[in-house]
């Protein structure tokens, strides 16, 4: 009996906003699809929370559901979805130079890349689908081809990321596990990385490996 030839590859995990990307793409993709008048008068109803985010007194992963739903509820998909692509493709122009390489290295090498974000899933499926990588995100409710303004998984941070990668992902299936991200909410995604950058913290970016193979 001949052993079965195995590759294992690294796995590449970056968080999205501040990370690999140098905005806030939550915040900008509601001034990018909405109106000014829309934004001011669905703001101004949750604007205590506002206030009390901005005083850190009121936790994000709280903030961007509630913003979410004040923002794009009822929304309709087809138009919105269409804004969300060409959004997108807007991000694209806006990756962080250093990160990006350190993407595109990890593209070289075969490995496999995840992004996985707390931002939602309207423009990030098409982000990914641009750079060709799998995703882990905030994923929004739709009934009858409206937005309902729920999500409809929790909001994708803090432990919600080590999470779901150990639900899609076999970790022992891989040499090396590599992770970036930029704030306290990607510290459990960072926990699971042999490499693990912090934007912002560390200097020095990992050094990239070839991937084993073993007959």
């Amino acid at each position: 009996m001949y052993a079965t030839c195995k590759t294992y590859k690294n796995l590449a995990l970056f968080d999205f906003d501040g990370t690999l990307c140098k905005k806030d793409s939550f915040t900008g993709f509601i001034f990018y699809a909405l109106s000014k008048r829309h934004i001011v008068k669905q703001g101004i109803k949750i604007l205590p929370w506002i206030q009390a985010y901005y005083l850190n007194i009121y936790p994000a992963d709280a903030m961007r559901p509630k913003l979410f739903k004040a923002m794009f509820a009822e929304a309709d998909t087809t138009e919105l979805i269409q804004l969300a692509e060409e959004y997108a493709s807007h991000l694209l122009t806006q990756l962080d130079t250093k990160l990006y390489q350190q993407f595109l290295k990890h593209k070289n090498l075969g490995d496999d890349i995840v992004i996985v974000s707390a931002s939602i899933d309207l423009y990030l499926k098409q982000v990914c689908t641009l750079l060709d990588v799998d995703l882990i995100c905030t994923e929004t409710e739709v009934i009858n081809h409206t937005f309902t303004g729920r999500y409809s998984t929790p909001d994708c941070s803090c432990d919600q990321k080590r999470i779901l990668i150990l639900e899609k992902y076999d970790l022992d299936q891989y040499d090396k596990i590599y992770a970036y991200g930029n704030s306290i909410e990607d510290t459990e995604m960072l926990s699971l990385a042999d490499h693990s950058f912090m934007v912002g913290k560390d200097q020095d970016l990992p050094i990239l490996k070839e991937q084993k193979k073993f007959a």
